[in-house]
């Protein structure tokens, strides 16, 4: 039970006309409707405008809106991508036929709706000028205040223009990158935290600036893309660190291949073969570091050992209590 609506709107009869933001929401809506293995993911349903034959109505965005937030699922997504407006009112979502801006969906009303939802979960991200607005203190105090299981992501702030480039929205190109794999963590979930954390960090600060806002109290997973590790090598860090500080003694019959090694060095034993390359998947994605040596095969052939960084003492942890 997870539901989309993915709206993209480059045309607009009494506004400037927009390039990307159909071909934004249809690789959104692409990503979202399956996993990295395939698998169903959200049920998206999409509303989108290339010309007037395809215009969309105020009327329309609200009955998508309305549908999207009524009745229970684990999680409501909406995705907007198109003009939006702001002034003292507040802000707006601009349909086809908008002329002003403040006759567009207010996003009062989208809040209100998302609040009111009886979904676990609701996700509303913005790409559209000024969509920043929706979480600011500028917003009615009611609607600033986010319901248990709420989430607005926006492409800027309040003040802002949300840029297009090369034939997509700046904000939705990172997006889609985080969709695709770049904000996964190693057993392959993406979530909302992370895919701001990667939209953030790859817009400096004199671009325009995501705005993000949440209160949840469970983990909410988007989409699950391959892991770098395999979940079981993964729950296998207890194992080779069964406590906190833990190094793992290392020696030259770990180290498979037969070049390089010093006159005497123990020949390579399969057993440890296959623990070094365990290991040395470790390494790869930062969990594991080798102690007083350069490298993983420097730490085997020297008989050095090898320890957890930080982020693999997290990851050991939550091993260790079975949460992985």
């Amino acid at each position: 039970m997870r539901k989309a609506f993915v709206v993209g709107l480059n045309h607009y009869t009494h506004l400037p006309p927009l390039n990307g933001c159909v071909n934004d929401a249809r690789s959104v809506a692409s990503l979202l409707e399956k996993n990295g293995d395939g698998s169903d993911n959200f049920d998206v349903k999409s509303l989108t405008s290339e010309n007037a034959n395809t215009a969309v109505t105020r009327g329309e965005l609200m009955d998508g809106v309305k549908e999207l937030f009524a009745g229970k699922s684990d999680i409501a997504l909406f995705y907007f991508a198109g003009h939006g407006y702001v002034e003292a009112t507040g802000g707006y979502l601009c349909d086809s036929f908008c002329h002003r801006g403040d006759d567009g969906l207010s996003l009062g009303s989208v809040l209100t709706l998302a609040k009111k939802s009886p979904a676990k979960n609701k996700l509303i991200v913005l790409d559209s000028c000024h969509s920043g607005v929706a979480g600011t203190d500028d917003m009615d105090e009611r609607m600033v205040k986010l319901s248990q299981g709420m989430t607005i992501l926006t492409a800027s702030t309040k003040d802002q223009y949300a840029m297009e480039n090369d034939g997509s929205g700046v904000f939705t190109k990172l997006f889609v990158d985080a969709l695709n794999g770049a904000a996964g963590n190693l057993v392959g979930e993406i979530t909302p935290g992370s895919i701001y954390a990667h939209i953030d960090q790859s817009l400096g600060p004199w671009k325009q600036r995501p705005i993000f806002r949440t209160n949840v109290e469970s983990f909410v997973s988007l989409r699950k893309v391959l892991p770098p590790i395999g979940i079981a090598e993964l729950q296998q860090l207890s194992e080779f660190f069964p406590r906190p500080g833990f190094q793992f003694q290392l020696d030259p019959s770990f180290e498979p291949e037969l070049t390089g090694r010093p006159e005497g060095a123990a020949a390579p034993n399969p057993e440890n073969n296959k623990k070094f390359a365990v290991l040395q998947k470790y390494n790869r994605v930062n969990l594991v570091v080798p102690v007083d040596a350069p490298h993983m095969w420097d730490a085997a052939i020297y008989s050095k050992s090898c320890k957890l960084t930080v982020l693999g003492e997290h990851y050991r942890s939550l091993v260790e209590d079975k949460l992985i």
